[in-house]
């Protein structure tokens, strides 16, 4: 009897480097924040924005303008998307802050209604779809989408609540900035394509590697600056639970609300998945870049990014335990759906 082929070995599933990454940059702010702060070696005054164009020429590089043309279409589900995004999450926020009046930090608040006014993520948003079998052209037009709106709805949302929690936002200030750190970028990054884009994609992994370890950068900058001004004593385990507390219950919300009005409007289980995955997420890669220019200089900076830091965790581990969901179930059904014409036929064995 011949032997049974062997079988290969399990790949071993690579671990995300990104979270411990973001522990160490906060970890080395604490320990050594100098060199960060406003003034020091690393001039964050200026590396902090070319940072920024350094990653939105990147987004730009990497964006296929062929897949944003795909998922034109399906205006209902744009609609879907973009309403829980800048309108629902928003409103959530004011609600949040409400109720929360001055038990917090005003920092943290203006954090807190940050995350809520932040546009969907690109990456994970369309990883995430692609992974549970949904409509990935929906969800790369839509991510994309609320990145280019966020430039100005952001700002503007903020705008309504600086002034109560005791920040300055000049929104036509903060307007041109983004627009001028943000978007030019971007449309550079999708000019360069025809020359560079074959590059890109040989070397995506890697360039996404540099777009993370500049995000590390502005993360730790920000924590620099918020624990030379003394802002975390007093805040701590509170603000901490607060956020996670918050973050918990904003993404059940959302996914909750999201899924439950594609039932109501009868949208197929593929285009489901992209509204869902798309109109609950928030961008921490665009997040980071968008404070570090709207807030520059306040002291308070880490305590505004706190909750869309922890929201992003979240986030990540709740979607791809659902992503997982979503496959396993498509798959169950092309499975029967395979087995019935077979069964049917009445072939003997």
């Amino acid at each position: 009897m011949s032997e049974a082929p062997a079988r290969a070995a399990p790949a071993k599933k690579r671990v995300d480097w990104f979270l411990p990454g973001m522990l160490t940059a906060v970890l080395l702010a604490w320990l050594l924040p100098d060199p960060g702060a406003r003034g020091g070696v690393l001039r964050p005054e200026l590396t902090n924005k070319l940072g920024v164009a350094l990653i939105f020429y990147l987004h730009g590089l990497l964006l296929s303008f062929a897949a944003l043309r795909a998922g034109t279409l399906l205006w209902r589900l744009h609609l879907v998307v973009q309403l829980s995004t800048y309108a629902v999450c928003p409103l959530v926020g004011l609600a949040a802050l409400a109720l929360i009046g001055d038990s917090l930090d005003p920092s943290l608040s203006l954090g807190i209604f940050y995350l809520c006014a932040l546009p969907s993520t690109v990456s994970s948003s369309v990883a995430m779809t692609a992974a549970a079998r949904g409509n990935v052209a929906a969800a790369v037009f839509n991510a994309t989408l609320s990145s280019v709106i966020g430039v100005f709805l952001t700002p503007l949302w903020m705008s309504v609540v600086a002034g109560a929690t005791g920040a300055t936002l000049p929104l036509a200030e903060v307007v041109l900035d983004l627009v001028q750190w943000l978007m030019l970028p971007l449309a550079l990054g999708q000019l360069s394509r025809p020359l560079l884009g074959a590059w890109a994609a040989r070397h995506k992994p890697k360039i996404n590697v540099v777009d993370r370890l500049t995000i590390l950068l502005l993360v730790y900058t920000a924590f620099c600056d918020s624990i030379q001004s003394g802002v975390w004593f007093g805040s701590g385990a509170g603000a901490l639970l607060a956020t996670v507390a918050f973050s918990v219950l904003l993404l059940g919300l959302l996914l909750g609300l999201v899924n439950a009005v594609c039932l109501l409007l009868g949208f197929s289980t593929e285009e489901r998945i992209a509204a869902v995955f798309c109109g609950s997420k928030k961008t921490l890669a665009s997040g980071v870049p968008m404070a570090r220019l709207m807030f520059a200089g306040q002291a308070g900076l880490s305590l505004i990014l706190l909750p869309i830091m922890i929201y992003h965790q979240i986030q990540l581990l709740v979607c791809g335990w659902l992503a997982g969901r979503f496959a396993a179930r498509e798959s169950a059904v092309v499975a029967r759906a395979q087995e019935a014409p077979a069964s049917s036929s009445g072939t003997p064995r």
